[in-house]
Parts: C-alpha cells; structure tokens; sequence
C-alpha cells in the first residue's frame, strides 16, 4: 500500500509545486531531499490507514476465496483466527512508533523548512511583531520586531527579577546573534541595575555579551514542535508553559499523537477483519468502500478535534485521543457481530 500510495502522491504534489519549484530555483538535490522528506512524513501520518486498507483487501481476499468458512469450520475459534493479525500490528505499531518519536521529526525538519523556502516565501512562519518572552523564572525579554533571516530584534528589553523585584534592566536599539562566536551583539546599550535603592547605569555604544537563552527561544516557529524527538518535545513543551506561550494545544496535540498513532494501527487492523471476513455479494469492492469510508470518519474526526485543540482551550488529551475511543468501541462492536 506504501509502495502504491506515496508514488502517486509524490505525483501529485509535485504537479502542484512544480511552477513554484522552477520560478523559485529550488536545486535539484534540495528537491530530492524534500521528497524524500516527505515520503517519511505523510508516511508517519498515514500508516494505520495504510495498514487498515490492506488488512481489508487481504482478508477480503481469504473471504472470497472461502478460506476463511473453512478456518472456522476445521474448529479454528474467530480469537485464534485474529491473533496473525494482532501480532502482526504489533510489529507495525513497534515501528510506527521509532518512526514517530525519532525518525518523522527529522523528516519533519527537511519538509518544512524546505516549504517555507521555496513553496510559501510570503508566508509568515513565526511571531515577528511585539514579541514578548518569559525565559526562565527569572527573566523575560522582549523586542517590538524580530527580523528572522539577519538574526536581528529591533527595540530589546531584558528584565531580571527576584521575586517581585527587579534587579536590572536592559535595553538595546538591537540584538544580533553572531552564529560564529555564539554570542548577542547589542547596539547603544543601557543597563540600569538596582541594588539597595541605589541606581546604577551603564551605557556602551556596542555590546557582546553571552545571554541566557537561545534565539528560537524569542519566537519559535511554527512547526517547532514536530522538528524534535520526544525527549526533546518534553523539555521544549514545558518551557513553553513558563512563558506563557498561546500555542501550547498545538504542541501537545503532536506530543499525544505520537502514543495515538500506534495504538490507532490495531483498533483500525480490528476493524478491517471484523468488515471484511465476512464474503459479501458485492466481493472485495464492497469490503474496500466500506473501509474507504471508515478511513474518512476517522480522518475527518483527527482533523476537526486536532484544530479545536489547536485554535481554542479544548483539552489536546481529548482531541487527540477522542477518535480512538469512538473507533475502539466500535471496533467492540463488529468483532462481536463477526464472532457471531
């Protein structure tokens, strides 16, 4: 199904952007790598289905070669008939999930930062206006503008705090970080320090100095979270809740998925025999609708649950899991019926 279905979306994908491609100049092994990036993306995205569908043209296939009557009729119980089948999606959950965790973020990466190059220039990738940052317990920051490609805020503050006193003050026409010396470049630098009622200030026309955060930590972007290994999107998605940040759905959205996702592959894989055991007047085509529109329920519940956490306070937990649980009963049901 993989070998069947990622050409053709190659295909497609690259009838859409091959104008934009050529207008833009994108080189040909950047474009190789983001294909191939891509095949590990909507790979990671699509692999229960994947799964569910061929579950349901194999089975069919024993269904109307009535070799399926047959298990059964030899005494075989439907449970000992189900468990190649849950075996088997165990092994696919097993990698479906080293997939998710650690192989699709670096995937991830290649894709977008490819499609924000070439395919969507125009478009805004991260907050650049009036951003303002909690770092730590401590400090926070902030800059009127962020110019992403010069590495550059206009108008920066730093403020550092002790419980609910400040102890100095920073400001800066501009902060550059200098990726070569790994340090922040500050232009008409002033720091007002306070230190028992005493004010002290300190003025330089340019000043390098190290500072306690990272350049991504003044505006993430936003695909931030599916770039990182989980261990990784652990730490980011907690220092993201010290400073407050508005996307936090989003990010634990792509967290929670990553558990879903594998135990999706054998709710769909229960499915799929329950549906197509059974030989049906209408053959393996009928089996194939069936599922093709079980697949689309389930797509569009990800989806619109996914958006509501992702745009609102809906709880991600249960716009992630939501369609699992439905599914999961439902998978109940039609085992029950296919037993009997």
């Amino acid at each position: 199904m993989l070998l069947l279905f990622i050409p053709i979306g190659i295909t497609v994908d690259l009838a859409e952007k091959v104008g934009k491609i050529l207008e833009n100049k994108a080189p040909f092994g950047e474009v190789t790598a983001y294909y191939m990036d891509f095949t590990v993306y909507f790979a990671n995205l699509l692999f229960p289905l994947f799964l569910f569908l061929s579950v349901i043209w194999f089975t069919s296939k024993l269904a109307n070669n009535t070799e399926i009557v047959a298990f059964l009729s030899s005494g075989v119980s439907f449970s000992r008939f189900l468990r190649p089948y849950l075996i088997g999606a165990t092994i696919v959950a097993g990698f479906a999930l080293v997939l998710g965790m650690y192989l699709a973020p670096i995937a991830s990466q290649g894709f977008n930062e490819f499609k924000f190059k070439y395919l969507k220039k125009n478009k805004q990738v991260q907050k650049t206006r009036d951003v303002y940052q909690q770092i730590n317990d401590y400090d926070y920051i902030y800059v009127s503008n962020f110019i992403p490609k010069q590495n550059m805020g206009i108008n920066f503050t730093y403020e550092h705090l002790e419980g609910n006193e400040l102890k100095y003050k920073i400001f800066a026409d501009n902060i550059r970080f200098i990726e070569e010396d790994t340090i922040y470049r500050l232009t008409n630098f002033v720091k007002r320090s306070f230190e028992n009622g005493v004010e002290t200030i300190e003025k330089e026309r340019r000043k390098e100095m190290k500072m306690p955060f990272e350049l991504e930590d003044l505006t993430p972007v936003e695909y931030a979270a599916e770039t990182k290994s989980y261990g990784e999107l652990l730490k980011f998605i907690e220092a993201e809740k010290r400073r407050g940040s508005p996307n936090i759905g989003r990010y634990e959205v792509v967290l929670l998925k990553k558990w879903s996702l594998p135990v999706s592959i054998f709710i769909l894989t229960i499915i799929a025999v329950a549906v197509s055991s059974v030989k049906r007047r209408g053959g393996m085509g009928v089996n194939l609708a069936f599922g093709i529109a079980i697949a689309m329920i389930y797509v569009f519940f990800d989806k619109i649950f996914g958006v509501m956490a992702e745009q609102s306070n809906f709880p991600a937990i249960i716009a992630v899991w939501f369609p699992n649980v439905i599914f999961g009963i439902l998978a109940v049901y039609l085992l029950q019926n296919a037993k009997r």
